[in-house]
């Protein structure tokens, strides 16, 4: 057997038995922290001979508890924030896939149960090179700059139809049926967890060159627009950002990780 290095990004909204913003947010008492644990194992579950990092990449980063490191010992967890590459934290050339777990779709997304694209107060759209964006698209053009593919993403089925025109090779597993910002249908846990260990088991058996990597053309142009003309104001001192209206900036490189950290820069900015 070859041993595989694995790249795991965690989010929350986009997993089974969650659909309003106290369920994923740490200090409520309506937290769901053990269902995202259960999720996580059993796709830990099938990649117990290989080698992962998983970065915590939900809030502040402090959503999975280290302890799942005692059952799974070939996964060493980051976590915390602020740091830098958030979501993506840890990722170079050396990976062979990418794993989206608990992704939700990109804002404005019809019928989509806490849709919103890196900050759900601040952001109101983000286009690359003239594309509607989601993270799942924004992180897996990181980790194509570093010739990684995303193979497997676990997330809603809004989320799926926003990938679907974008790779031809991935696992998706569908966690539940959104039905509106703050509602969703949700399967079976048992049946769930089962498709969780199912697709990860086939994917981890396919070669790397199997799998689609994500990038944009250059040059890259990322238009971000704000949820009011205060977050413009803010970011408009940014090197390399051209204010184009009262919500809207523009930021433009031939090189997509320049894009990328702007991006978070501006996450920070509006968040502070």
């Amino acid at each position: 057997m070859i041993i595989i290095k694995i790249y795991i990004s965690f989010d929350f909204e986009g997993l089974g038995g969650v659909a309003q913003w106290n369920d994923v947010t740490k200090d409520n008492k309506d937290y769901k922290q053990t269902y995202a644990v259960r999720q996580l194992k059993a796709l830990l579950e099938e990649l117990k001979e290989h080698e992962i990092i998983l970065s915590d990449s939900h809030a502040e980063g402090n959503n999975i508890p280290w302890e799942i490191t005692e059952e799974f010992p070939n996964v060493k967890l980051i976590s915390g924030g602020i740091r830098k590459y958030y979501m993506m934290t840890g990722i170079d050339e050396s990976f062979d896939r990418m794993i989206f777990f608990g992704y939700h779709a990109g804002v404005g997304e019809k019928y989509s149960t806490m849709d919103h694209t890196y900050s759900s107060s601040s952001i109101h759209n983000i286009w690359i090179n003239g594309i509607e964006m989601n993270e799942t698209l924004i992180n897996a053009a990181y980790g194509g700059s570093f010739d990684v593919p995303l193979a497997m993403v676990v997330g809603d089925d809004k989320l799926k139809k926003q990938l679907n025109p974008y790779f031809k090779h991935l696992y998706y597993v569908e966690t539940k049926r959104s039905l509106g910002r703050y509602s969703a249908e949700f399967k079976p846990m048992k049946k769930l967890l089962e498709e969780i260990k199912s697709a990860t088991k086939e994917m981890k058996d396919k070669n790397k060159e199997y799998f689609d990597v994500y990038r944009f053309n250059s040059p890259i142009e990322m238009i971000v627009e704000f949820s009011d003309t205060s977050k413009a104001d803010m970011v408009e001192s940014m090197p390399l950002t051209e204010r184009i209206d009262g919500r809207k900036v523009k930021i433009s490189s031939d090189n997509y990780r320049v894009i990328f950290e702007a991006l978070l820069a501006i996450t920070y900015i509006c968040g502070a």
